[in-house]
């Protein structure tokens, strides 16, 4: 009874170990517009560089916190914002919360929109990066399959064009985006640099996205690249659609101290019956 009380305890404490969580957005409360683009409810203003207030913070998800700053003047916002569009054919600005792949990561009805440069989040400790499933909104799928008043279409003319848009996803071990890197993981969003034009692509669907290299990050932010810059920096709509961020809980030094005991508990129980099954052969049966 004992043993099997004792083993039971090292397989519970070996699975807290093996806890992925799975942070997507299904549970988001969001109001008519199906939008939520700031201000949160820890936001600290300050003077944004073009008129109006920065309203900075962040909100949190399954422990994990998202950034976002949204101007009380303009009703911009940058970093992350939550969305349940699902629009994939309206070409423009005024579409930028929709995913190009028409839903959330899985068929979800929810999912992050994040404004790639400046975009981070903070992840709580005691947890390793996965994964996470990432994909292109509308706006910036159509921006580069046919271009607008700003940016080219992908491949130009003859199609011969070698563009791209990539978004970097940096680790660091500080909060905030700050600290030692880490190191980065590059997704590319399109890809028109193949000899071959048949293989261009600009990704319609959500991929699944290995973040194991970066997985000992405290934050990790976001930045994005184009081939198609101009004077004031790139053209391409610079947003992505992020969902199902999976992290593993690490269990704590408590956890595996608690494991240590139980293992020894167990040896030593062992060796204790051993020793009295030997006893018993060498005093022989009793009359």
């Amino acid at each position: 009874m004992r043993l099997a009380f004792a083993m039971i305890l090292v397989v519970s404490l070996t699975q807290l170990g093996r806890a992925d969580i799975v942070v997507d957005f299904e549970g988001f409360p969001l109001n008519g517009s199906g939008v939520f683009n700031g201000p949160t409810s820890n936001a600290i203003s300050t003077p944004g560089p073009f008129g109006g207030n920065d309203r900075n913070g962040t909100f949190a998800v399954s422990g994990v916190e998202f950034f976002n700053s949204n101007n009380d003047l303009y009703g911009s916002w940058r970093g992350f914002a939550v969305s349940n569009h699902t629009d994939t054919t309206t070409p423009g600005f005024s579409n930028q919360y929709s995913s190009f792949a028409g839903t959330g990561a899985n068929g979800s009805s929810k999912y992050a929109v994040a404004y790639a440069d400046g975009a981070f989040f903070n992840l709580p400790s005691s947890t390793l990066l996965s994964s996470v499933s990432l994909a292109n909104t509308t706006y910036a799928a159509l921006s580069m399959q046919t271009g607008d008043s700003f940016a080219k279409n992908f491949g130009g003319v003859s199609g011969n064009d070698p563009d791209f848009f990539r978004v970097s996803l940096s680790g660091f071990d500080g909060l905030n985006g700050t600290g030692n890197s880490i190191g980065s993981v590059t997704v590319n969003l399109a890809d028109f640099t193949f000899a071959d034009n048949s293989q261009d692509f600009i990704l319609s669907n959500w991929l699944t996205v290995d973040l194991s290299s970066i997985a000992n990050s405290r934050s990790v932010s976001l930045s994005s690249a184009s081939s198609d810059v101009g004077a004031f920096g790139i053209n391409t709509p610079t947003y992505v659609a992020f969902d199902n961020l999976t992290i593993t809980a690490v269990p704590e030094p408590s956890s595996f101290a608690l494991l240590g005991i139980a293992g020894t508990g167990i040896a030593l129980w062992r060796r204790r019956r051993c020793k009295a099954n030997s006893r018993r052969l060498l005093e022989g049966p009793t009359s």
